[in-house]
């Protein structure tokens, strides 16, 4: 039993994303990780845009 209440507080603490905390796990944000993770989704997010701008217009020309 003890091991199964380890093994979920592992992953509700490093594995699960929280809303609450702008879908970032509660360690992410308890090491200061979490303004480094949402930053590089923003970036991720601007580039994936600007891609498929870029193809819809090469299919639309």
């Amino acid at each position: 039993m003890r091991s199964r209440i380890c093994a979920f507080v592992g992953h509700y603490n490093h594995r699960r994303y929280h809303e609450s905390l702008d879908n970032v796990t509660p360690a992410d944000a308890y090491f200061g990780r979490a303004e480094a993770i949402i930053k590089q989704r923003e970036r991720i997010k601007r580039q994936t845009i600007q891609h498929r701008r870029l193809q819809h217009h090469k299919i639309a020309a």
